[in-house]
């Protein structure tokens, strides 16, 4: 009789996650082979565990030449391979690369690399808080070789030994005869013969060498957007191109049923119409946009199915049940004893509300298919062409984005003006509305979290069970044959949904439940995936178990702090966070405050909300944050995207709700759908850092995961009200 192996006990209380890296490779088949040798019911946690705190995936590209590129008497060019969406992260990665490659900033050139480049296609997904992280070796490995390169080639051209020469703003000069300095670009052009790279990596400078990584340096691109240069996707622009307009269908799930071209054709400034029911598609290609949009408002088209679903039946589904879905964490004894503390907590749709809308120009040829698109993912974006370009060549270039949060991931505007292209035999530039943004996007998946608790008499918590109701988050978007939808019932939980999703705190006795929910919604990925919704769960309870413990918030959260090094982070967080927002001095009159806390991409962020009430509306005055991010590349430009966390997360917090009726989204634009305005954003958001080591961690996402606790929290502080439903609203 064989013996059954069981599966090496999941290490308890880690969080630290590297789960992106994991996401675009080869680690998604390893990780999948887990569950098939120990089991689908013992392998899902150890593939939540896996998915969650994996770093697979090998890494970026360390080639000189591949980055980088000199010409002579120029700057030295930066080929950059992740997207820049208002996060600034060019200028991070620029002074990673000036910093080994001994350059001051004003003589780098930055240049989107397209996807013809040469990268992975993990460097060309800029998603996750990732970018700095994980290629911060790499680049620097990369500018390293780069300058050794160059200075092996000043060596020759000296005729001085190589440990003579030195590189510096620019220039490499013999250390004896520093007026001998020769610019890179004139080493360059004096070179003879064919570059060939390094055998071996050179050495990296110290962190304690560092003179740009780690200062607030300006963003490269100031100067540049300030006065209007950046080309984004929605203003591409190629000689010889038209505009296209596509028709949506009237619900979600509903189909071409019909289609005649009817009085558009005649319309002035229409160039091609394509209608295609067996596709499901239709479209014009016209002189103007406005023209475009014009006959198409006028084509005869009608569809029949898709979903009928409310509001109310699309809650009803997304509604967790104690036992329900899979087990993605067992730790300890399942099951409660003695006096349960309970309470559910839920999240409505959200829209990602980006400045920009989708956008694409494509030009089909005969044997290429070039595309302006401004994606997160060029890689993704060939994937999706390939159909419909066949054998032709596929070049994606990356434009700017305005903002994305997730939306631009993967997105459906390359293929229909890749379609309208092919068909008008010119390049096509299709650009959605703010209306089709908000009825024919994919959203923010609704959740319903349950949680159910009890103490132990000395106040701290024996066991907690925790269930999670959610729509896919990731499987929406990912395509790969290993992954099609036998294997993602198998599976039985949507990867995004881990995002903070496991409590940090040491729980003897602690079950998880996942209920992946099909819904007739588009749901998808939205800035942090799952760690807002799960955080707000899982930290207004924390404060629900504190209250019963009769035990100040913040002393209830240091006594569940497990003694790990994640651990200690997390109690200089909170203990940082404490004295910053005075925590333990009574607050300002008609005032209240409440705490948070939330690890993710390896960072940890403690928040504190401090927050008043008129008239049955919610104020937030300041919110005080501390923040483990490790090595922080640049503070400014950190700080910057820690409160552009904050202020998305209250708006999201406060405000923000999609609502469904008869299969479609009743919000239109942001008059009926309003976000967070300048006059609600609070007069005092405090970034304060805590120095982490010598390598970056997440910055862009992890800050949002505290804020809706921390304000429900603060709420109930000052109302005795607990507010347990996203926006939070009030008892009048």
């Amino acid at each position: 009789m064989k013996r059954r192996v069981k599966p090496t006990p999941t290490p308890e209380l880690r969080w630290r996650t590297t789960r992106r890296r994991f996401l675009i490779g080869s680690g998604l088949l390893g990780v999948l082979g887990v569950g098939a040798y120990f089991g689908v019911q013992e392998g899902r946690p150890a593939l939540a565990d896996a998915f969650g705190n994996s770093s697979l995936g090998g890494g970026a590209p360390t080639r000189p030449l591949l980055w980088f590129s000199v010409t002579p008497n120029a700057k030295v060019t930066f080929h950059v391979p992740k997207a820049e969406m208002g996060q600034g992260i060019h200028s991070a990665l620029a002074q990673i690369a000036c910093e080994e490659l001994e350059l001051e900033l004003s003589q780098l050139k930055i240049a989107p690399a397209d996807s013809n480049h040469g990268f992975g296609r993990s460097e060309y997904f800029t998603f996750g808080s990732s970018s700095v992280s994980s290629l911060f070796t790499p680049l620097r490995q990369a500018a390293a070789g780069l300058r050794e390169l160059l200075r092996l080639e000043a060596a020759r051209q000296l005729g001085v030994p190589l440990g003579e020469v030195v590189a510096l703003r620019g220039t490499c000069f013999a250390r004896a005869a520093p007026t001998s300095a020769l610019s890179y670009g004139q080493i360059v052009a004096a070179r003879v013969g064919v570059w060939t790279e390094l055998e071996t990596l050179p050495a990296l400078k110290p962190a304690k060498a560092f003179n740009l990584v780690g200062r607030s340096t300006p963003r490269v691109d100031t100067r540049a957007k300030l006065t209007g240069q950046p080309v984004y996707g929605y203003d591409a622009r190629v000689p010889g191109m038209l505009y296209g307009a596509v028709a949506r269908a009237p619900r979600f799930g509903a189909t071409l049923k019909t289609a005649e071209a009817g009085a558009a054709q005649t319309m002035p400034g229409v160039k091609s119409i394509v209608l295609d029911v067996k596709n499901n598609f239709a479209g014009v290609v016209a002189d103007t946009r406005t023209r475009a949009r014009a006959a198409l408002a006028v084509l005869q088209l009608t569809y029949e199915g898709g979903s009928t679903i409310n509001q109310d039946e699309l809650e009803a589904l997304v509604t967790a049940k104690s036992g329900a879905g899979v087990v993605i964490k067992k730790r300890g004894q399942a099951g409660l004893t003695g006096e349960i503390i309970e309470a559910a907590y839920r999240t409505p749709l959200a829209a990602h509300a980006h400045l920009e809308p989708l956008a694409a120009l494509v030009d089909f040829r005969a044997d290429t298919v070039e595309a302006w698109l401004p994606t997160q993912a060029a890689n993704l974006e060939e994937t999706a062409l390939k159909p419909i370009a066949g054998e032709r060549k596929i070049i994606v270039h990356q434009m700017e984005l305005g903002g994305s949060f997730g939306r631009k991931g993967a997105q459906s505007a390359a293929v229909e003006a890749a379609r309208l292209s092919q068909a008008a035999g010119v390049p096509v530039h299709v650009g959605w509305t703010r209306l089709e943004e908000m009825r024919h996007s994919f959203y923010r998946p609704p959740s319903h979290t349950l949680l159910r608790g009890t103490l132990t008499s000395e106040g701290k918590i024996a066991a907690l069970e925790q269930t999670v109701a959610s729509g896919d988050i990731l499987f929406s978007v990912i395509k790969l044959p290993v992954l099609d939808n036998a294997v993602k019932d198998l599976i039985g939980f949507d990867f995004g949904v881990l995002s903070g999703i496991f409590t940090p705190y040491n729980i003897p006795n602690y079950w998880v439940h996942s209920q992946r929910v099909a819904l007739p919604v588009p749901t998808g990925a939205w800035r942090g995936l799952g760690l807002m919704p799960n955080t707000f769960a899982l930290e207004s309870f924390m404060d629900e178990l504190a209250l019963s413990a009769n035990t100040d918030p913040l002393e209830f959260r240091l006594r569940h702090v497990p003694d790990t090094e994640d651990g200690k982070r997390m109690r200089r967080c909170l203990e940082e966070v404490a004295t910053r927002s005075d925590w333990k001095t009574p607050a300002p009159a008609g005032r209240a405050r409440g705490i948070a806390f939330s690890p993710s991409t390896d960072t940890a962020v403690a928040m504190v909300a401090e927050v008043s009430i008129t008239d049955a509306q919610i104020t937030v005055h300041r919110v005080t944050a501390a923040v483990d991010a490790g090595l922080v590349v640049n503070p400014a430009n950190a700080t910057l995207q820690a409160r552009g966390s904050i202020v998305m997360g209250l708006s999201s917090t406060l405000i923000e709700k999609l609502t469904v009726k008869d299969g479609a989204i009743e919000q239109s634009n942001f008059d009926d759908y309003p976000i967070l305005r300048l006059k609600q954003t609070p007069s005092q958001i405090d970034i304060h850092f805590i120095p982490g080591g010598d390598a970056p961690f997440g910055m862009g996402e992890p800050v949002i995961g505290p804020v809706a606790a921390a304000v429900a929290n603060a709420v109930f502080a000052l109302t005795a009200q607990r507010l347990r439903e996203l926006p939070l609203k009030l008892e009048v």
